[in-house]
């Protein structure tokens, strides 16, 4: 038996005599949604009803699957406003708008789409069965009105869009439940920041927990393991009216989802039907080189130094409090040594790091037709530019360029990119002698 059957059966038993248990393809303003119906998408993948949430007794109107047995909510309509009973109607005003009324007397709403469309009341709700809730006019063209792909709450389905809309100001992110048994908005954020080059950046409190980092092109640099595969694939989009993300899944049988939960971890699991679980693939943040700054400012974090600090100082720089460096704690960040007779374009060049997640791109300078060899000449003749890379791996193209302190970089074992850092010129001489001897050495 699955979640909705449990559901309509349990809020039968409660209700009796009044409940229906109604399962419904539509909500018109003729045939609303009483606690206790379903509302079921085609073919019947999710399901939308009144629910409550592990020991809660509120009530709350979500989406979750239909066809699995383990409760799994992907989106909550009123997760501010619960309702403590089961009187509670899903429904469309004389407005045209999608509304949750708390009792069959329909005053003040506890919910509202905020949608009103004067002189209309031919509007209608349905379920798709990707897990959108849109409201539309029911004419020829089907208008959209609203959707719930709009307005997420703590996951992210295929199919559904996270990002800004840059003509309209509507910004889609995640955000956490308070806990398992309070949907309501939660501490913990994730979407983009659209300054500099656009990233995504894990929340907590209103401050960053962690960067995923920014689009290479084959992926986010902050997960090198979420690539273009043979499950999802990736789109994103960055232009004058759109910054966007969106992932499908290649074999629609398998149900797969994103979530960013309580704790203020971000995860993506697929159902397994065999055992009836779900099961987490991947999840961030793990690792302590994944704290948003822990080397502080022109700091590397490097997961492989097990026996040692992770952090140390990017070449050229030093550490700014080597006390603290030494207890282990690079929040203090590193600053340029001190060269006797540096001046710009003295014999300054660049230094390449390999296996690199870029240090944060909110302050960089995006230039999408240069190529990686005009990049480095441009950051050349600039003396406040302290660093270059690609802006896109597949395509070779694409210029970024960091001015100022470098901060949250850190590399892989066998990830991220190819990161080009200024130097001047005694520390790429004594790079260079250094190689020259080693490779003298072991011949």
């Amino acid at each position: 038996m699955n979640f909705s059957e449990t559901l309509c059966i349990s809020s039968f038993l409660f209700l009796l005599p009044f409940s229906s248990c109604l399962s419904l393809n539509t909500i018109t303003s003729n045939q609303p949604l009483n606690d206790g119906d379903l509302l079921i998408s085609t073919p019947d993948k999710f399901a939308l009803g009144f629910f409550s949430p592990a020991n809660s007794r509120n009530r709350y109107v979500g989406i979750w699957y239909h066809k699995i047995h383990e409760q799994t909510i992907v989106w909550v309509a009123n997760r501010d406003s619960p309702l403590n009973d089961t009187s509670g109607v899903l429904a469309i005003d004389s407005h045209g708008g999608l509304v949750i009324y708390g009792n069959k007397s329909r005053g003040s709403p506890h919910w509202s789409a905020n949608v009103s469309v004067p002189a209309e009341n031919n509007c209608m709700a349905k379920l798709l069965d990707v897990g959108n809730l849109v409201l539309f006019r029911n004419n020829s063209a089907q208008t959209l009105l609203w959707q719930s792909f709009d307005h997420p709450t703590n996951t992210m389905l295929p199919f559904m869009k996270l990002g800004l809309n840059r003509v309209t100001g509507l910004d889609r992110f995640l955000t956490s439940w308070k806990s398992a048994e309070d949907p309501g908005t939660g501490n913990n954020s994730f979407g983009f920041d659209p300054t500099g080059y656009p990233q995504w950046f894990l929340n907590q409190g209103g401050a960053p927990r962690w960067r995923l980092g920014s689009w290479t092109g084959r992926g986010w640099s902050g997960v090198p393991q979420m690539t273009p595969n043979f499950i999802f694939n990736f789109s994103f989009v960055n232009n004058q009216d759109e910054l966007s993300i969106t992932y499908g899944i290649r074999n629609e049988s398998i149900l797969s989802r994103m979530v960013l939960d309580e704790s203020g971890t971000v995860y993506r699991s697929t159902w397994q039907e065999q055992n009836g679980r779900w099961l987490k693939f991947w999840s961030a943040p793990t690792e302590t080189c994944d704290t948003y700054k822990l080397c502080g400012p022109n700091g590397i974090c490097d997961p492989t130094n097990t026996d040692r600090f992770e952090c140390t100082c990017l070449p050229g720089f030093d550490p700014k409090s080597p006390q603290d460096w030494y207890l282990r704690d690079g929040s203090g960040g590193c600053v340029k040594k001190q060269v006797l007779g540096r001046t710009c374009g003295n014999g300054e060049g660049f230094l390449k790091l390999e296996h690199v997640k870029v240090p944060d791109t909110s302050k960089t300078f995006v230039n999408m037709s240069r190529s990686l060899v005009s990049c480095e000449k441009e950051c050349l003749k600039n003396c406040n530019c302290t660093a270059y890379a690609s802006a896109d791996l597949i395509g070779g193209i694409g210029c970024i360029t960091w001015h100022g302190d470098l901060v949250d970089a850190r590399t892989y074992p066998n990830a991220g990119q190819d990161f080009y850092l200024r130097v001047d010129s005694i520390t790429l001489g004594a790079i260079i002698y250094f190689f020259f001897f080693f490779l003298t050495t072991i011949r």
